[in-house]
């Protein structure tokens, strides 16, 4: 899976501005604000339909989600739970302006969103670390940031790409002049780096753990590697202002669930495999079994429990990105994100 965040990067400068509109003319109309089907105690009549939408096509970082949809922990909280996949707009925007109650998003995405004035809210960190980096075949020899001179990185064409390779560069005294920017959209990794770039930007969990299963072996330069302002929650789940304000106990219900998703698939990353494959048979096997157990440990990692989020982390990342002028201003980092509807 190529870094597909950046993409969303790329379309919220369009989007902003008529995605702010749209939020104030949808105003009572929003998700915060649609009746409850039940109203009573769950259990006593029909549970309440939500949807979460998924930032891309089903994969690892999404397993909790069907976890806790498929061995009825979303039941549990009388919750029916639709998982759907992001139409043209993307999941963020979808969210924001009510058309599905929660997301999947990025911390990149979110904060770049919170910034235009669209009121999305960061509600768990499903990877506790950036498992992302800049990944090549291992015969190019890119083993260090300053010998991305001469090559030529394939990506979305989103600004913050740039930014993060001239960052890395300048620690090692290179010149992101001397790189080739070029993007390849929707292209296969494998493919790409074969045909017509050097290195892209990668998530490990998948298209790393794909090209173990292949056996072509890679050199992978993790942003964490070479700064501690990029390890930033990439993905995460998101939810609406509005939604937090109008029904703080169907977003509470809606985390414990899904907690209890992602902790099922930390101590038992075989079964939560086979729930994903189940769940979508289109998938690779072979590809989420191997990726499950390589992300699982990951969910949670450090932390004192799943989902939850540092304030330092949301300030570091959004102070780079405001220093390397990709914001137009900086962020209220504390209105980003909310630990207070995690399970103690």
């Amino acid at each position: 899976m190529m870094l597909d965040s950046l993409k969303g990067q790329s379309k919220w400068k369009i989007a902003a501005a008529g995605l702010t509109l749209a939020l104030a003319l949808v105003g009572c109309g929003a998700a915060g604000d649609k009746p409850s089907e039940n109203g009573q105690q769950a259990g006593e009549t029909a549970p309440e339909k939500v949807q979460v939408v998924l930032d891309w096509t089903p994969n690892t970082n999404h397993t909790g989600l069907y976890v806790a949809r498929d061995k009825g922990f979303f039941a549990e909280q009388g919750l029916e739970v639709e998982i759907i996949q992001p139409g043209q707009t993307g999941a963020d925007q979808m969210v924001a302006s009510g058309e599905a109650e929660f997301g999947v998003s990025y911390q990149e995405s979110l904060t770049m969103a919170r910034i235009a004035g669209v009121p999305l809210v960061s509600i768990a960190a499903v990877i506790q670390h950036n498992t992302s980096g800049f990944a090549s075949p291992l015969e190019k020899g890119i083993d260090a940031p300053e010998k991305f001179e001469g090559k030529t990185y394939g990506g979305w064409g989103a600004p913050v790409e740039e930014a993060v390779i001239e960052s890395l560069m300048k620690e090692r005294g290179a010149d992101v002049s001397k790189v080739s920017l070029i993007s390849i959209g929707d292209g296969d990794f494998f493919t790409a780096v074969k045909r017509d770039i050097d290195f892209a930007w990668i998530y490990y969990a998948w298209t790393g753990v794909e090209a173990e299963l292949r056996g072509e072996k890679l050199n992978m330069l993790y942003l964490t590697d070479y700064s501690d302002k990029l390890d930033y929650y990439t993905p995460v789940l998101t939810t609406s202002e509005s939604m937090i304000a109008d029904k703080p106990e169907l977003v509470k219900a809606f985390s414990a669930a899904a907690a209890k998703g992602y902790q099922y698939a930390i101590e038992h990353p075989d079964d939560a495999a086979e729930v994903l494959i189940a769940a979508e048979p289109d998938l690779n096997a072979d590809l989420v079994r191997a990726s499950q157990k390589w992300l699982s440990p990951k969910y949670q990692d450090d932390a004192a429990r799943w989902g939850e989020q540092k304030l330092s982390v949301w300030e570091n990342y959004a102070n780079w990105m405001y220093e390397h002028k990709l914001l137009e201003k900086e962020l209220e980092a504390d209105k980003a994100f909310t630990n207070e509807f995690l399970p103690e």
